[in-house]
């Protein structure tokens, strides 16, 4: 499901406007976006939570020529489902 079936499928269900739902998800995403971007946890009771977490730098191989390559440490966003949504899903 893409973000335009998303819109579609809550204007539908809520009675509001497509633009009023695209407006509505955007805020949504960029305010997640901007806590993770903080170093915040953003809690959707019964959804999941949004995180950030730190990778260390490390070692690998480059498949095609054998030489050692350096991955720099980075932190990357996460989810990890709720409860509810686990079970909702199995």
């Amino acid at each position: 499901m893409n973000r335009a079936e998303v819109v579609g499928r809550v204007a539908r269900d809520s009675g509001l406007t497509k633009a009023d739902v695209d407006r509505v998800l955007g805020s949504l995403i960029e305010h997640v976006s901007r806590s993770l971007k903080k170093g915040e946890k953003v809690k959707l009771v019964g959804f999941g939570t949004f995180d950030v977490a730190r990778r260390r730098a490390r070692s690998v191989l480059n498949p095609r020529t054998g030489a050692a390559i350096r991955i720099p440490a980075r932190r990357m966003p996460r989810f990890t489902p709720g409860k509810e949504l686990r079970k909702l899903v199995r």
